[in-house]
């Protein structure tokens, strides 16, 4: 092994193609800029085929991108691999799928789909859920139900109602005196239900209430609700609505009730694990259930393996195998990864290929920095200095041969759609930098930086008519990849490099022979 390496993952940095709104560009950013102009570098592709995902139309995500970042293979992962199983017909084979539609049919009961109701291809798309429904009245289901989260995130923020008419539009010309399938419940994805890594559990508790007890404000259909909603509260967007259930005659229209089944219809994990715990789990106790009807739940994945939730699932997760980590740990090279709690997962549980669990107890050490539980426009410095502090604690225990990090303010604050706000987040991460980059040289780390993917590069976009407005998605940018040292001189190799090619470089300057199923190292 030659020096030891601290790997900064800046998490929703690109590169914009348009100029349009791009926070990165417009910050002070003078020692990101001055690493790029002085050190090798090339650019990444951090979305579509370079990480699993169905086309270049598809924008990456920090899961798929962390999978890809500590891998180093491209495996089919979330829209891909459901796509390819519903395409196939093999996930109406699935048991999964069976016991849900019998369950209904012997009770005579509910068939309930709940999930991000957008075509953003991040955490779902809405074809995945019009062809379960489509297939669910072909195979004699009466009844169905619809808990739809609306997004604003992952696509235009206030483009709601293009899929709810989407959705309203097939449910309407399926619908005849043997089938009843209507929307039942909503709200914005940031309100209810689609908490992540136990930040927020009130999160969950209110989408509870909403889609399980019918609990909320009613309205006579979704449109009416969002509207209303826009009129009352001034310039909200998509993912901030606040729940809502739809009635009729004063009564919800879709309770879950003892007898019903349920498919969570996201297919990715991390925001999908706290409610599937409240579904699947007897002894749940993060807050009062009230009631907990007897149900048949499903996921469209298993969004934790360990944990084995939920315990039906429709279609088989990515078996990712020879991770760096194992690589590393073969090697004896003891390891730190940090970040706070909104991207602490993805330097753990995405990076080892969606694995909880440590491949080494003496080897690996984790740590966690809370984070705050605001609005992330109103801190969007985040936790970037507690994170530094702990990482140069890290570099200077001379413990530590390789060292990962994630910096959330790029794509945090990104999402909030707050220009300002963003532009503070990047200049607060660069100081960071700074900061770690001093103390890299003192102790002898090569330091790489990186990206996930885009957000904070792209935070405006124009519409159909030419006018510009707030984009919150994440963008199709290229990230950057930067190997910082004065001491070490590398040569870039020209080619169209992804995500996956960042752990074998990793392991070329540790002098380790890489897995033959790894993508190449970017310098010869």
């Amino acid at each position: 092994m030659s020096k030891p390496i601290l790997l900064v993952i800046m998490d929703g940095v690109g590169f914009s193609k348009t100029g349009i709104g791009d926070a990165v560009t417009m910050a002070n950013t003078p020692n990101l800029d001055h690493f790029l102009k002085t050190y090798p570098n090339c650019r990444l592709k951090a979305h579509g085929p370079a990480v699993g995902l169905p086309s270049d139309d598809d924008m990456g995500n920090s899961e798929v991108g962390h999978n890809a970042l500590g891998c180093g293979q491209i495996y089919s992962q979330g829209a891909k691999l459901v796509n390819e199983s519903i395409s196939s017909g093999k996930i109406y084979q699935s048991e999964a799928w069976k016991e849900e539609v019998e369950n209904v049919k012997s009770h005579d009961s509910t068939l309930h789909f709940l999930g991000l109701l957008s075509d953003g291809n991040v955490h779902s798309n809405i074809s995945h859920l019009i062809a379960m429904i489509k297939e669910a009245k072909a195979e004699g289901v009466k009844k169905v139900r619809v808990h739809v989260l609306l997004d604003g995130r992952d696509v235009p923020a206030t483009s709601a109602l293009i899929y709810v008419d989407q959705l309203e539009t097939v449910l309407k010309e399926l619908n005849d005196a043997s089938f009843d399938a209507r929307i039942a419940s909503g709200g914005g994805r940031m309100k209810i239900t689609m908490d992540r890594y136990q930040a927020n559990w009130k999160m969950v508790e209110d989408g509870w209430h909403t889609h399980v007890m019918g609990d909320g404000r009613m309205f006579e259909t979704t449109t009416a609700a969002v509207e209303t909603f826009r009129n009352e509260i001034a310039g909200i967007i998509d993912q901030d609505l606040p729940a809502f259930v739809i009635a009729e005659n004063g009564q919800p229209v879709g309770k879950i009730v003892d007898g019903d089944s349920v498919i969570l219809f996201n297919f990715r994990g991390d925001r999908a694990i706290e409610i599937s715990m409240a579904f699947d789990m007897k002894d749940f106790d993060k807050f009062d259930r009230v009631v907990y009807p007897n149900v048949c739940y499903a996921g469209l994945l298993q969004y934790d393996g360990d944990l084995k939730l939920p315990a039906r699932f429709l279609v088989n997760p990515p078996e990712i195998k020879n991770t760096l980590t194992e690589l590393l740990v073969k090697a004896n090279i003891n390891e730190f990864a940090i970040s706070e709690t909104q991207k602490y997962g993805h330097v753990t549980y995405f990076w080892n290929g969606n694995k909880s669990g440590k491949f080494s107890e003496e080897l690996e050490t984790y740590m966690e920095i809370p984070s705050d539980n605001v609005s992330f426009d109103q801190r969007p410095w985040m936790k970037c200095a507690e994170i530094t502090d702990e990482v140069i604690k890290a570099m200077e225990s001379d413990k530590y041969q390789f060292i990962r990090l994630n910096y959330p303010n790029g794509d945090m604050v990104g999402h909030t759609g707050d220009l300002d706000a963003t532009i503070c987040s990047m200049e607060a991460l660069d100081l960071c930098l700074e900061r770690l980059w001093k103390v890299a040289k003192a102790k002898g780390y090569t330091m790489l930086v990186t990206a996930d993917h885009g957000n904070a590069d792209e935070m405006l976009e124009k519409n159909k008519k030419g006018e510009l407005q707030v984009r919150t998605a994440h963008s199709l940018n290229p990230v950057p990849f930067i190997i910082v040292d004065d001491e070490i001189k590398v040569e870039m190799k020209e080619g169209n490099f992804g995500l996956a090619n960042v752990a074998p470089t990793v392991a070329k300057l540790f002098g380790l022979e890489a897995p033959e199923c790894w993508e190449e190292a970017v310098i010869k």
